[in-house]
């Protein structure tokens, strides 16, 4: 999938196929905003006028090579655990049986359905606290770039939480939907309050006079 171009991608997305849907896309988007962060790094290597951080700015470009390797590899994670929940909601249930045999692969299914998304949520975050840095050490020239990339990660971060709960939604196992809704909200809420404040401060750089 992510030897597609960005034509096929886009058209397979928009097709009727359950793959890849909505937390690929996620991922995929998250992955395009750090990468817009690693750009602004690499902007500020060699620069004389950044010669005091040059050193924080490798370590930052090598965590942001992690989270986009991560992300890229979850949008090919999120079409695979998506095809047994999509056979498990197409099995049938004239019977008892049938029916009890579909709710329980239903539920298996979405254990690792609902797992996906978190961990995109997770690197979400990751990415967000990483514009943090490249926000206060990047070159000014591209300040810009760290705007639409925090915002391009609290997009993927809010649709990665999407992901989660329309599969929480029906888990029947009451602890295991607490601990994964618990655990998002706090990812999403501490992402947010990060990605807002970083696109502000951007946006004050670029207005201010």
């Amino acid at each position: 999938m992510l030897n597609k171009s960005c034509n096929d991608f886009i058209e397979e997305l928009s097709s009727k196929s359950p793959v890849p849907g909505g937390g690929g896309a996620s991922a995929y988007v998250g992955a395009l905003g750090m990468s817009l962060g690693s750009m602004v790094g690499n902007l500020t290597l060699g620069k004389k006028k950044y010669a005091d951080v040059e050193e924080d700015i490798k370590e930052l470009l090598v965590k942001s090579e992690d989270v986009i390797d991560k992300l890229k590899k979850l949008v090919l994670k999120d079409a695979e655990v998506f095809y047994p929940l999509s056979k498990a909601y197409g099995l049938p249930k004239e019977t008892e049986e049938e029916k009890e045999a579909k709710e329980a692969a239903l539920q298996h299914a979405l254990i690792a359905a609902t797992m996906v998304p978190l961990e995109i949520a997770k690197y979400c975050l990751e990415a967000i606290d990483l514009h943090e840095e490249y926000a206060k050490k990047g070159t000014r020239i591209a300040i810009s770039d760290v705007g639409v990339g925090v915002a391009f990660c609290k997009a993927a971060l809010q649709g990665a939480k999407l992901n989660v709960l329309i599969n929480t939604k029906i888990m029947k196992d009451q602890e295991l939907k607490d601990r994964i809704e618990n655990e998002l909200s706090e990812i999403v809420e501490k992402g947010t309050l990060k990605a807002d404040k970083v696109y502000e401060d951007v946006e004050k750089q670029l207005t201010s006079k």
